[in-house]
């Protein structure tokens, strides 16, 4: 009889040659457990996904009980489902006023991909601006948006009418112009290593696309729902854009992803053609009933309100560690730079064997990620650094 981990090889398709193989039996608060019951932190939060931490009590009842109610009635649109409309209204209740109609997706990557349907049929326009080092997700058009030519070259032709400036350029905002449907933009770009705006950047940018008619997408898939201490990354600087897109952290542990823009924009997509963007699955009831009940604690357990401090904790436990050559953050998405890839893989690796799971960047290798559950307690970091510091030493 094959074990779990020969199926694993034999019938999940990989992603790497050398997956890591983690058998997890279990999860709860900011922990993983294997078969064997040795317990990990979990410093990543599935790559920003679990915010409030595995299996909260709160989602697993709201999760059971619309289980019981009803799962999958119809594809998305058609039908009044009391999951979806609570949840657009709380959600929206969040944002500016210009944020108001919610269209809810399965996932970041179908996110991006309404974004940009979106902003073509609303402008009329057909070039796409994105960031280099950035990243958007994996399907066809999300990937041409991709910042990083290694990712994208074995898979042209990809989307056409895709242009790439670099984030923080300003002199490069002259690319934007009247031909210009959207700009997609990360607030802090993740897998470029937690690279924050500089010198107004983002204000700029927004002035730029209101000159030429162009929408402004914010892709904070990665950095809402509280990652850089605010609800929404764009509340740091101020700007608003015309587009929000959102997804991991947003479904409570559930697939589940969003494009927001107001009214207007949205309608756009309602007729000539009907149907101008369709998805079976997409607000699912059982991943909105999820959603609305990890975002209900996000707010009343006022977890927001602690993500600066326990950013500051994790700074002054590792930053000063000798093997530490620079440290990037917004709010408690960190990365702490190394100096080479050969030290941030055998960092990992180590720290796995140590029971610290820690993530690298897709377009900075010489740095790995903290980003762990915004419930992560004063003393679950000062635990977790104790261990991570002697990994450290190792280097």
């Amino acid at each position: 009889m094959l074990t779990p981990r020969e199926i694993f090889l034999k019938h999940i398709a990989q992603t790497s040659d050398n997956p890591l193989q983690l058998e997890v039996e279990r999860a709860t608060g900011v922990y993983l457990f294997d078969e064997k019951g040795k317990r990990y932190f979990d410093l990543i939060s599935g790559v920003s996904v679990s915010n409030i931490g595995h299996c909260h009590p709160k989602v697993i009842d709201a999760v059971t009980e619309q289980v019981n109610r009803y799962m999958h009635l119809m594809v998305y649109g058609e039908y009044i489902q009391y999951p979806q409309i609570k949840l657009a209204q709380l959600i929206t209740s969040l944002l500016p006023k210009t944020l108001d109609n919610v269209y809810f997706v399965n996932s970041g990557s179908e996110a991006v991909e309404g974004a940009m349907k979106l902003a073509k049929r609303y402008t009329g326009c057909y070039e796409v601006i994105a960031m280099h080092n950035a990243y958007h997700g994996s399907t066809h058009g999300a990937l041409s948006l991709m910042g990083n030519e290694d990712q994208k070259r074995a898979y042209r032709p990809l989307v056409s009418g895709i242009k790439h400036i670099h984030f923080n350029d300003v002199k490069e905002l002259d690319r934007i112009t009247d031909k210009t449907a959207c700009v997609v933009v990360e607030p802090v770009q993740g897998e470029g290593g937690i690279v924050v705006p500089t010198n107004d950047y983002l204000k700029l940018l927004k002035a730029k696309c209101e000159q030429v008619g162009s929408l402004l997408v914010f892709d904070e898939i990665q950095t809402g729902l509280g990652r850089t201490g605010r609800m929404f990354a764009f509340e740091k600087y101020g700007v608003v854009p015309d587009i929000l897109l959102l997804a991991k952290a947003f479904g409570g542990g559930l697939p589940l992803g969003a494009f927001i823009a107001n009214r207007k924009i949205m309608r756009c997509i309602t007729h000539n053609p009907p149907l101008g963007h369709i998805t079976t699955f997409g607000g699912h009831p059982v991943s909105c009933a999820a959603a609305l009940a990890s975002l209900n604690v996000i707010i009343e357990e006022r977890l927001i309100e602690g993500v600066e401090k326990k950013a500051e904790l994790f700074k002054t436990l590792l930053a000063r560690h000798p093997a530490v050559k620079g440290w990037r953050s917004s709010g408690l998405f960190i990365a702490v730079e190394l100096g080479s890839f050969e030290k941030v893989r055998q960092c990992i690796a180590l720290a796995m064997q140590q029971g610290i799971l820690l993530d690298w960047f897709l377009f900075c290798t010489t740095a790995f990620r903290i980003a762990p559950p915004l419930s992560i307690t004063d003393d679950e970091i000062r635990e977790a650094c104790s261990t991570l510091s002697q990994v450290l030493d190792q280097l």
